[in-house]
């Protein structure tokens, strides 16, 4: 597996390689070539509301000698990082989690959570697989469906309904460029994908209902 490190309020997910990364994530969204991904932890008080965040966090990256990697920010305690890793044959999916849900959402609608810390839902997953530009759109929308279906089966109940996500949610998908096309439901590239971002996202949400969260918000 590739490695992890966590150097508060540092997180750091090296991919082994350069590989083509699709996410919105806030630093390097879009489709683009990195290394690694990294994870930046923040209370509110490091963002106030006149502060550029985008500009702080390449001066923080800049600092870490880091402006290259695709680049996450969260309020969550990154030390409770999970990890997930699935093999179908010869593909390998390996998932890396933040989990909170102190801004939790149902789709559709919106809980007014002015003042809080957001805790948001960050993963990054790595393939080993070479795919087309069109397959990791694909494999970024199994990773979602897995995210969301993690959440629900945690079961955080809102005023709104059950949970389904946060209002800021990020997601990278990470593999090196290739000829496999597909990556659905019925594929092997599918299967890996979507059980690691499950296995991770589902970790992290049970443990921050039972640490941090309580079983309803509203």
């Amino acid at each position: 597996m590739s490695a992890v490190t966590v150097d508060r309020p540092w997180l750091e997910f090296d991919l082994g390689r350069e590989m083509q990364v699709l996410s919105w994530a806030v630093h390097r969204p879009g489709l683009v070539r990195a290394r690694r991904i990294l994870w930046r932890e923040v209370r509110n008080a490091d963002l106030p509301e006149e502060l550029d965040v985008e500009t702080w966090l390449q001066g923080e990256l800049a600092a870490r000698g880091a402006p290259d990697a695709v680049t996450f920010l969260t309020s969550r305690d990154i030390r409770h990082v999970t990890r997930a890793a699935a093999t179908i044959g010869e593909i390998e999916a390996q998932a890396v989690a933040t989990v909170g849900l102190s801004n939790a959402e149902r789709v559709g609608h919106r809980i007014d959570y002015t003042g809080r810390d957001w805790g948001t839902i960050n993963v990054a997953l790595r393939l080993n697989q070479g795919l087309t530009e069109t397959a990791l759109f694909e494999a970024m929308s199994i990773a979602v469906e897995a995210r969301t279906a993690a959440v629900i089966e945690a079961d955080m109940t809102l005023g709104t309904g059950p949970a389904t996500g946060t209002g800021t949610d990020c997601v990278a998908v990470a593999a090196p460029p290739g000829a496999h096309r597909y990556a659905g439901l019925h594929t092997g590239i599918g299967e890996a994908v979507g059980r690691a971002v499950y296995d991770a996202v589902l970790e992290g949400a049970c443990h921050w209902l039972a640490t941090a969260g309580g079983k309803t918000a509203s």
